[in-house]
């Protein structure tokens, strides 16, 4: 349909004047959404008994700031003293059940005096919603991905030490062991470690842990996990085995000059893809008992050209043959089973949204516990996300060679810019609650969709 210009066009020179009045006004009408989801999961009454065993509590609540945190969060806020900039907002007191939110020194007091208890406890069940989830799944096989994450902070915090850091040397930091599911892209657990440590320390317990976890609730699923070379050792592989659990380790073969050797001078390399080939060996270290599988891959890549280059009409690449070995008990092809290590790539996603999104890379007090429980706010309001999205669709994927989430998630910055970050009005005409929002089919659909699918749910 054609329109005419001055049907389209105006004339808006005026700079409005700015009033800021008490009304019930929200930027954040999608919340909405998450305080059904919310009472569906049962969230605060769950949160309060992580909370029971402390005799000191606040006129909040321990349970009640969390869940602040976890809104915080999903917001897109980073520090605690940005809580003053939405403390009068409607939606976000109607979801925390409050008339009023509390002051930063009362939510910094408050993580500032919690306990190992309330750590283990709150640890506990975001486990748990993640097994409750991947029992629904009716799955053969779980994917377990492990590796560890650095949270670097300017200012002393208790447990924090100098370790490596190739972006900022020399900072203190925590260096925490993460446990991920490549299925649902949630956290299944987290070991908390200082800064100083080797990403294989406390590995094998917690490795274990998690197995035993998923295995608790799915005593017949085939359990998989996949870890960089940082985890490479007789005692984790023998763990594993042990476990029946089936695994690719990434293996540091510089460091194993035999092996290295063994590269090097090969000369009859199989096929693997377009960009690729490989060998398959049986081998083992010297100090190690047994015999295992190893699949070395070397790939050519283009050699970096740093001299200026010449206006030709073309210019020709060199190349080079990168090397990468893995050791592994799996029985697939070698293309299958190096396809399969390459997808534990998906974990570096999910700690990237975890620092840009969720914050998880701030470290607010000085006590650990208290920077405990705002790290795992943060994995809770991540694994909210994705539970909001597996409950309004179903799968579109089964289980591929990479093993790739079964559902194609947005992230949280699309959630906050489609349904979130709305403005609304609430209002009671005739005595009945109404959430007002401007016209838009879009954000009408989209708000429905999930309300709609949760009510079914419940």
């Amino acid at each position: 349909m054609k329109h005419s210009k001055s049907s389209i066009h105006s004339k808006t020179h005026a700079i409005p004047e700015l009033r800021f009045e008490e009304q019930k006004l929200t930027s954040f009408s999608g919340l909405t959404v998450f305080q059904q989801l919310f009472d569906f999961l049962s969230l605060k009454s769950i949160l309060s008994g992580c909370f029971k065993h402390r005799t000191v509590n606040s006129i909040f609540g321990d349970a009640t700031i969390v869940m602040l945190l976890v809104v915080h969060m999903l917001l897109g806020y980073r520090e605690i003293r940005h809580i003053k900039f939405y403390e009068n907002d409607p939606m976000v007191k109607r979801i925390l059940g409050l008339t009023r939110l509390p002051d930063v020194s009362t939510v910094s007091r408050c993580l500032s005096s919690m306990d190992a208890k309330s750590v283990n406890q709150l640890q506990q069940v975001i486990g748990d919603g993640v097994l409750n989830r991947l029992v629904s799944l009716s799955t053969s096989r779980i994917t377990l991905d492990f590796d560890g994450s650095v949270i670097g902070t300017g200012r002393f915090a208790e447990g924090t030490a100098v370790g490596f850091n190739k972006k900022k040397k020399g900072q203190c930091s925590y260096y925490p062991l993460f446990c991920t599911v490549a299925q649902t892209g949630q956290v299944l657990n987290i070991l908390h470690r200082s800064g100083n440590i080797h990403d294989s320390n406390g590995a094998p317990g917690f490795i274990q842990n998690c197995v035993d976890q998923v295995r608790k609730v799915l005593p017949n699923v085939i359990v998989e996990v996949r870890m960089d070379s940082a985890f490479f050792s007789d005692e984790l592989v023998s763990l594993l085995e042990a476990c029946d659990v089936e695994y690719t380790i990434s293996v540091p073969f510089e460091r194993l000059l035999e092996l290295k050797g063994r590269v090097e001078k090969r000369r009859k390399w199989c096929y693997l893809d377009k960009y690729c080939d490989f060998f398959d060996i049986r081998w083992k270290p010297k100090s190690w008992k047994y015999t295992r599988r190893f699949i070395a891959v070397r790939q050519a890549t283009k050699i970096q050209m740093k001299t200026p280059v010449q206006l030709d009409l073309f210019t020709p690449s060199d190349y080079q043959w990168e090397y990468k070995v893995v050791i592994t008990n799996k029985i697939l092809t070698a293309k299958n089973t190096v396809a399969y290590h390459n997808g534990r790539g998906s974990q570096e996603n999910i700690f990237g949204e975890l620092k840009s999104s969720l914050q998880m890379d701030y470290v607010p007090t000085r006590t650990w516990e208290g920077n405990k429980v705002y790290l795992l706010s943060a994995v809770l309001a991540h694994n909210l996300t994705r539970e909001l999205q597996m409950i309004s669709s179903s799968p579109v994927r089964t289980t591929q060679e990479k093993r790739p989430t079964l559902w194609k998630f947005k992230a949280l910055g699309t959630l906050r810019r489609q349904i979130i970050q709305r403005a609304g009005r609430i209002i009671q005409p005739q005595g009945k609650l109404v959430l007002s929002m401007a016209k838009n089919d879009a954000v009408k659909d989209e708000m429905l969709h999930y309300l709609d699918t949760i009510g079914k749910a419940a």
